[in-house]
């Protein structure tokens, strides 16, 4: 079975036309306490590309610029001249404020280090999308445009309100499969705040969790995954993901963030009886202290090119690109949003070329100002 689920974390491998060394000189340091590192391709003439990374889990080394692929990721934008400016942030996990603020302070060391730029764009991954938009928002000034892939697009508490969800229902129909939602943020057991799982972990038990899953209901099982808009084969590792996600958010949050007891369900099977059966839990800490800071707006005032999947195991087109564009429709600023997809299928599984081509045209628009056509890459 294939696992495009390792994407959002580990990104991709690029094809051996991309996996050659493009960079001729590197800087790294420390800002603030946000490690960073910047590539300088031959031909850099002052353009940047400003990179913000997706989540990483808690305890992953080395941190994100510092793995051995970081170059050939990046080689989309070293091989148009781009300079790379990438934060590992200062703290792991969920660091949606601090992914923001820190690649503001980078930017800045940029332009005091390096001179006034001549082009400037913000780029990012899967929570590092998220960053991306919320840095437009807040410091679109600075940017000829903006390029979030695969983004959270939507509020980070709606995002991860969303896995609660999935948690609260799953175990409604398959109840001692799966850690409970009491068990997660249960502030006396401090095993239940372990956040340093790895790819590796959740990948070695995720055949187990499907096979409990096939053995109590594979009929239910499959309906639960479409409800989610999710394949039946995914689910096992999306629920392991999700697991750490909000095991890493109670630690942050220094408690529960979200409460459903005036949630109703619904799109599944039996909605009466699993809204009589699912877990609800009220809120013990106010979601604005973790959440608040960076609030999605719609309100964009450059280009802003947003690519995505058609298929997303972990931030599914409707729960993200939807709400955004309705945020943007009501800043009446839709002339500066374009949404293009790919027929990926995985959580930011695109194609070198595809993401030198969506790009291309991002710089088009920025030079000529004239909006780019959405639709699909291919």
């Amino acid at each position: 079975m294939k696992h495009y689920f390792l994407l959002p974390v580990l990104f991709f491998c690029f094809t051996a036309v991309f996996c050659q060394n493009h960079v001729v000189k590197t800087d790294t340091g420390t800002i603030n306490g946000a490690a960073y590192r910047i590539l300088f391709p031959a031909n850099w003439k002052g353009k940047w590309v400003m990179y913000a990374h997706g989540y990483e889990f808690m305890g992953t080394f080395p941190r994100q610029s510092k793995q051995q692929d970081f170059v050939q990721q990046m080689a989309p934008f070293l091989e148009r001249g781009f300079a790379v400016a990438a934060s590992d942030y200062s703290i792991q996990g969920f660091a949606f404020a601090q992914g923001v603020r820190e690649t503001e302070d980078l930017r800045q060391y940029c332009v005091e280090q390096y001179g006034t730029p001549d082009t400037t764009f913000i780029v990012g991954h899967s929570m590092g999308g998220g960053i991306a938009l919320a840095t437009m928002e807040n410091f679109g000034k600075h940017y000829n445009g903006g390029f979030p892939m695969c983004p959270m697009a939507t509020s980070p508490y709606l995002q991860t309100r969303k896995e609660f969800d999935i948690y609260a229902t799953f175990n409604a129909l398959f109840p001692g499969i799966v850690s409970s939602l009491s068990e997660i943020f249960n502030p006396n057991n401090a095993d239940n705040f372990r956040t340093a799982r790895s790819i590796p972990e959740i990948v070695s038990k995720a055949p187990e969790l499907l096979r409990q899953i096939v053995e109590k209901d594979s009929v239910m099982g499959v309906a639960f995954a479409r409800r989610f808009d999710l394949k039946f084969e995914d689910l096992a590792l999306s629920l392991l993901f999700n697991e750490n996600v909000l095991r890493d958010i109670a630690v942050k949050a220094k408690g529960n963030p979200y409460d459903n007891t005036n949630t109703i369900y619904s799109g599944f099977p039996d909605n009466w009886e699993l809204n009589k059966k699912v877990e609800r839990l009220s809120a013990t800490v106010d979601p604005r202290i973790l959440f608040g800071a960076n609030e999605r707006t719609g309100n964009i005032n450059k280009p802003v090119l947003l690519m995505h999947t058609l298929y997303d195991q972990l931030i599914p087109p409707i729960y993200g690109e939807v709400n955004f564009e309705n945020l943007v429709t009501m800043q009446d600023k839709l002339q500066y949003l374009t949404a293009k997809y790919t027929n990926g299928q995985g959580h930011c599984a695109f194609t070198p070329e595809q993401i030198g081509q969506a790009f291309d045209e991002l710089r088009a628009w920025a030079q000529s100002g004239k909006k780019v056509k959405p639709g699909y890459l291919e």
